[in-house]
């Protein structure tokens, strides 16, 4: 069954053709499909995307939950690329679309005459994104892009993880997810430039590059300063305090950014005196001193459990609160008004809950049209 249109999106009646698979590419067509975008998941026979098949968790009905994560609002086709047949049919379509998006390995495309050069001489509009690992050129085509093998090269577990403990990857494929944004944000740039120049081009992404600009102010500590930062566990290598501490019950993050809310965090806790030490009076110091304010803090925050002194410290607008799991994270949300996840209703009449599109616009919202798509059947 074709997915539902949005006529009145934002991005109606953009035609995206997704050869994409497992996360950062199905990410970015998702955010695109939320928004009205049209988008047909080409699957290989066989099985289809793989991530049809990583789990568990399942739901209900024995489908991986990894899949409907990145799947919604989009159409299920089942092409077999090494068919004569299949590789004019999705010429066909190739020529019929605004954007198509592959995360194949580099070659692979040009190898099948589905390349950015070849459909663009049929279909010059045509907004063409290829993500990979490591690049496409000579250096980086070949290397394998995993999310966890890239968090490793490209640092991202060097500064994750306690500083004697070995290093750790992010508990979600961020990478991933990252790139996805990026692909997603130069998609639009790149049809943004079609609507002036009538001309589609090439937008390339890769999860290796990904990382390293989101790596922000760690990047620039060394691109600017020289600095390699090191794994600090949950320490801020320029803030203090900032980081989770115990309590009587429970861990408690605080996130301390300035002198003010510093101030009244010491008065909360009946230790006022603190924050005139000439040890923890500005920020610099507190870093610098950093061991000896935690013993402090740990110290005082023993009296009282973590809920308890989250809800008093908020109250002065010192940003802290409970170290929550996902269970807990989605009734915060729930509980603040944020309404995080969505109902969307699948043809056999049961229905998906998944989190929803976290942007808002006020004319032309993100709608939830369609469940991700059952494999068509071949």
């Amino acid at each position: 069954m074709a997915a539902e249109k949005n006529s009145d999106g934002a991005l109606a009646p953009l035609r995206i053709l997704d050869f994409s698979r497992v996360l950062a590419g199905p990410f970015a067509t998702m955010m695109l499909a939320d928004f009205g975008a049209e988008v047909t998941k080409v699957e290989r026979p066989g099985g289809g995307d793989e991530t049809r098949s990583w789990g568990p968790p399942y739901d209900e009905r024995g489908d991986a939950t990894y899949f409907q994560s990145v799947n919604r609002n989009k159409e299920s086709v089942v092409l077999d690329m090494s068919s004569e047949e299949g590789l004019a049919e999705l010429r066909r379509r190739a020529r019929e679309a605004d954007v198509l998006v592959e995360n194949f390995r580099p070659g692979l495309m040009a190898d099948k005459g589905l390349d950015h050069e070849t459909l663009r001489a049929e279909n010059p509009r045509l907004v063409y994104c290829s993500i990979t690992g490591f690049g496409s050129g000579e250096g980086g085509a070949a290397l394998p892009g995993y999310d966890l093998l890239i968090q490793a090269l490209g640092g991202l577990m060097g500064i994750t993880g306690a500083p004697d403990g070995e290093p750790m990857k992010v508990g979600v494929a961020l990478v991933d997810v990252l790139a996805g944004l990026f692909a997603t944000v130069g998609i639009l740039a790149a049809l943004r430039a079609r609507d002036r120049t009538g001309e589609g081009q090439l937008v390339e992404v890769d999860l290796y590059s990904a990382l390293l600009a989101a790596l922000v102010n760690q990047g620039s500590a060394y691109t600017i300063a020289g600095v390699v930062p090191r794994r600090l566990g949950n320490r801020h290598p320029s803030i203090s305090p900032y980081e989770v501490y115990a309590t009587a019950e429970g861990e408690l993050v605080l996130a301390v950014g300035n002198d003010r809310q510093f101030a009244a965090l010491c008065e909360e806790l009946g230790a006022s005196e603190l924050a005139s030490d000439e040890r923890f009076a500005t920020n610099p110091d507190r870093v610098a001193n950093r061991d000896a304010l935690g013993a402090e803090l740990e110290r005082l925050l023993a009296a009282r459990p973590a809920a308890d002194w989250a809800s008093a410290l908020l109250a002065r607008r010192v940003p802290a609160g409970q170290v929550n799991d996902l269970g807990a994270a989605f009734a915060f949300a729930e509980e603040i008004g944020l309404a995080p996840t969505v109902e969307i209703p699948r043809d056999d009449g049961s229905s998906v809950r998944l989190t929803r599109n976290p942007i808002k616009l006020s004319a032309t919202p993100a709608t939830y049209r369609s469940a991700p798509p059952t494999l068509p059947e071949e």
